[in-house]
């Protein structure tokens, strides 16, 4: 990740954390191009019938993290987890409002490897993920980490290590065991 050293951002983030709004202001240039990164990334996934643009979804992300004063900032890798998690919050939030008004009904639901390969062919794919990715949270914090910032963060193994501090050793390991997990999980939502 081509990103300012990790103690800059941690130090701002922690400022911010503290009240010095004037630390938001200059975290946010450090932060923005790896942010667009990121959303460039996450909607490379959509179809050509998505809604958003990069800049519209940095600028959601942005919002939401600003408005997230509770936060309470670890480091630049609980920075970009968050900001990962934020972006699929906002692509399944408008998967669902255009699912509700073109379909409505009942969800399409994909195997896990068919949307890893490429984009969703339905916006159903991308909520019945959610769905999965939501219980796979629950049961196992990290691993649904890893496959935020790999799947929706577009993240590769080293970079995902990196974000999380853990070795890619362990990220392949979740990385390998969640996507067996949400295979099953997504399988039997279809049966």
């Amino acid at each position: 990740m081509n990103t300012p050293a990790a103690e800059d951002v941690t130090q701002l983030l922690l400022r911010w954390r503290s009240g010095d709004q004037s630390a938001l202001e200059r975290l946010m240039p450090l932060v923005y191009d790896e942010l667009r990164r990121l959303a460039h990334q996450s909607l490379r996934r959509e179809r050509a019938e998505r809604t958003l643009q990069t800049t519209a979804l940095v600028n959601e992300v942005y919002l939401r993290l600003v408005k997230s004063s509770r936060v309470q900032w670890k480091d630049r890798a609980h920075f970009f987890a968050l900001a990962a998690q934020l972006m699929r919050r906002v692509l399944v939030d408008e998967a669902r409002k255009r699912h509700y008004q073109k379909r409505g009904g009942e969800f399409t639901h994909v195997e896990f490897d068919e949307a890893l390969m490429g984009s969703p062919k339905h916006v159903g794919e991308l909520i019945a993920l959610d769905d999965a990715l939501t219980g796979l949270a629950k049961a196992f914090p990290r691993k649904s980490q890893v496959v935020e910032l790999r799947f929706f963060g577009g993240l590769s193994i080293e970079e995902t290590a990196e974000a999380m501090e853990i070795s890619t050793d362990i990220v392949k390991r979740e990385w390998r065991t969640a996507r067996l997990w949400l295979l099953r999980e997504l399988g039997d939502a279809k049966g």
